[in-house]
Parts: structure tokens; sequence; C-alpha cells
């Protein structure tokens, strides 16, 4: 059956219109949930800016839960037409403030961080959480990793001594119940020392998994626990 070349026009309309909604359903495999120790990211050559809330907490911070695939790859702003609405997560702005604070300078309110990770991060997420859930999601599972005291517990503390990197794993293997990914930097006398922790989560956003891949980290085999 031929088709007139008006109902071909039609159809391809109807295609363009539903393309948006297409990309918008990007599909990923997990995500990684990053928390980042505010004394390595300070116990640097590059210098750090307390926002403007004050110093924060010596706790772990989110630096993102980021949308993976289980290859290594990862999809990023995937939304074009999407914007930060900081009405959207306005109850939450005191939990952001002080469990996903931003160290960079100039010192700022934290706000151009969360539009940057929600743009890049969590419009990769939307089919699955909207842009409340996707914070939501995040200080949620801050809490349920609490690492900070994970690792107290195990006699590992933020007191500039070095710790074993399998004792490290270990203990926040015991709180969360699988094996994390450990992030190092350096500080100006070239010590290696413990910077981000990634742990997996399933694609709801909700429970800890097991990696499917483990980032690739650069650690001695012992490392600083740095004081904040």
């Amino acid at each position: 059956m031929k088709l007139a070349s008006g109902s071909i026009v039609i159809i391809n309309l109807l295609a363009l219109q539903y393309l948006p909604v297409l990309c918008l359903s990007q599909d990923f495999d997990f995500f990684y949930f990053v928390l980042q120790w505010p004394g390595s990211y300070c116990d640097t050559k590059q210098r750090c800016c307390y926002p403007k809330t004050g110093k924060p907490s010596a706790d772990f911070g989110i630096h993102g839960l980021w949308p993976n695939y289980n290859d290594g790859g990862y999809p990023s702003n995937c939304d074009p037409d999407s914007r930060f609405d900081k009405s959207e997560i306005s109850s939450l702005i005191g939990s952001l403030e002080k469990e996903w604070p931003t160290l960079s300078c100039p010192s700022n309110d934290g706000v151009k961080f969360w539009t940057h990770e929600w743009l890049k991060h969590g419009t990769c997420s939307e089919s699955e959480l909207d842009q409340r859930e996707y914070f939501e999601a995040a200080l949620q599972l801050k809490q349920k990793a609490n690492l900070l005291q994970a690792l107290t517990s195990a006699g590992i503390k933020p007191n500039d001594e070095f710790y074993e990197l399998e004792e490290i794993e270990d203990a926040i293997r015991q709180a969360v119940g699988f094996t994390p990914g450990i992030e190092c930097n350096v500080d100006s006398s070239r010590n290696s020392q413990l910077y981000q922790v990634y742990l997996c989560v399933d694609t709801s956003g909700s429970d800890f998994i097991k990696c499917p891949l483990l980032p690739r980290a650069k650690c001695g085999s012992r490392i600083q626990f740095p004081k904040f």
C-alpha cells in the first residue's frame, strides 16, 4: 500500500514529536554514589574555600550520584531542555548544605555545584528519578552508608595517621555489604590520602549493590586519613 506524501509528512512529524521523550528515557545500569572526604580535598596544592554557611562538619560529603554503564562508560547531560529548579528542593536546602557542601573557590552557597550535578548526571536518571527524588535519594544513601561511623568503629580515624587500604575497604564492606571503590589524591608532601569512596547503587537509587565495575584508583597500600 502506497502512502500519500502528506501522510508521510505527518508520520515524520509524529516521530520527531516523540524523539525527545525517547532521548529522556536514558538507560543506565547502576549508579556510582560518590562520597568525598573534605580534609583530602583541602589538603592539596589546590586550595579550597568553605561555603558561605561556614566550615562543613568533619564528615564525608556527597560528591554525586552518577548513572553508569556496566562497561565503564557513562551518560551525561542527557536533557538539554532541563533546568535546575531550586524551588523543587526548597525543603531540602538545609540538608544539602550540610551533607552535600561545596568546597570550590570562591566561596558560594552550593547552588552552582548542585546545578552541575543535576544537569550532568541527574538528567540521565530522569526515567527513574525526578529532580527532587534525585537529591532525596542521595541524602538517604548518605545516611544509610554512614561511612565515618563505619571507619571510626573499626579504629580508622581522621587523625593524619596512615592505614592499610585493605583495612579501610574491609570496614566499609562490613557496613554496606559490598566492596567499595577507593580513590586517593596526594597532599603537598606527595602522601597518598583517602579522597573519595565509590559505592554502587541500583537504578532506583535505593539500595547498595555489588559493583559491576570498580573505578580505577591510584592508591598506595597504606594511605593517610587527614584531619579536617
